[in-house]
């Protein structure tokens, strides 16, 4: 059994900082297995495998526009978080359930297909690339983990209602051919983002 916290808006330093805490906390047993779910102002992350040359605009334009840049542990390379987009960040011992990065990332995968399939979002994966897509061609939801002794940090991140505009800063996870979307975006109706929390909660609870 997980726990889930909502974090709700929070500024990306400060959740990444409380993340290390919960994953000490999860690592020693004094604290569940937690999935949080929150939302960060507008702020580009660089994974263990990314370059700053997929950062489009010059750094002073960016700082202009109040958006922060990052280099993080997670695995993958640039993505951006802006409000309306979900963030999970599953801090999990995989001592519990099972040891196998590659199982728990299809894991995650499977509860955001799921989540869109509640909606009818039809969704998959692509071969060779992480997170889930629309038509293989669009990217809805990304995807990085850090894993340290089992105990896994980072997670997804699922374009709800958010400015997708703000992607063209970056080239996505580093990919070039493919484009990103939303569920409002594929829906074309506003959808709430309190509502789609609650539901990946329940999810994820049935997954884990």
């Amino acid at each position: 059994m997980i726990s889930i916290e909502n974090w709700g808006l929070i500024e990306y330093k400060e959740s990444w900082d409380k993340q290390k805490v919960y994953a000490d906390e999860v690592l020693n047993g004094s604290r569940k297995s937690t999935l949080v779910l929150c939302e960060h102002p507008s702020v580009i992350t660089i994974g263990k495998t990314g370059t700053e040359g997929n950062i489009i605009p010059k750094p002073e334009f960016l700082k202009q526009m109040g958006i922060d840049v990052f280099n993080i542990d997670r695995g993958g390379d640039v993505t951006l978080h802006n409000p309306g987009q979900l963030v999970g960040y599953p801090i999990f011992n995989l001592a519990d359930f099972r040891q196998d990065l590659h199982w728990f990332l299809r894991e995650i995968e499977q509860c955001i297909m799921d989540l869109l399939e509640v909606y009818n979002i039809s969704s998959g994966r692509v071969e060779g690339l992480t997170g889930v897509w629309i038509d293989r061609q669009k990217k809805i939801c990304a995807m990085g983990l850090h894993c340290s002794r089992w105990v896994t940090s980072h997670g997804f991140a699922l374009n709800v209602q958010n400015n997708l505009s703000e992607f063209d800063y970056i080239v996505p996870c580093g990919i070039k051919d493919k484009d990103i979307t939303s569920m409002e975006k594929e829906l074309g109706i506003r959808i709430e983002i309190s509502e789609i929390k609650l539901k990946c909660a329940e999810i994820f609870e049935k997954h884990f």
